[in-house]
């Protein structure tokens, strides 16, 4: 069984409602799908009720349509994080500050993703100073 949460596919939610209908609780629905228990009981507590495997997989759809990625990376906090990446700061080190300056957080982990993706991308701008 995979270590963790991990998002369900559509052929797994239609497992799940089999498995549910037939009476079968959470835990062993979880070893039959070899998902983490807390994944199915976190995909029921989304969907109360009548479990309906085709709602539940056009909600998560949904869902992840809608939910945009980097909301705190806009292009001026990003300027900023390059700022201190030219000044040699470490992305610990510019979390904090920035933090403290602007008022608004961002993980050092998140300042590194935008370091390799840019290096992915040719390593214009920020990951030739790394």
């Amino acid at each position: 069984m995979p270590n963790g949460y991990h998002h369900l596919t559509k052929d797994k939610r239609c497992q799940l409602f089999a498995l549910r209908n037939s009476g079968e609780s959470p835990k062993s629905i979880a070893i039959a799908l070899k998902v983490d228990r807390s994944t199915i009981y976190r995909e029921l507590a989304r969907n109360p009720g009548t479990y309906d495997y085709q709602q539940a997989h056009d909600r998560a759809i949904e869902k992840k349509r809608r939910s945009p990625r980097n909301l705190k990376m806009t292009p001026e906090f990003i300027a900023a994080v390059e700022d201190k990446l030219k000044l040699q700061w470490s992305p610990e080190q510019i979390s904090g500050r920035l933090k403290r300056q602007l008022g608004q957080s961002v993980s050092h982990e998140t300042i590194y993703k935008h370091i390799w993706a840019d290096k992915k991308k040719g390593g214009s701008r920020v990951s030739s100073l790394w």
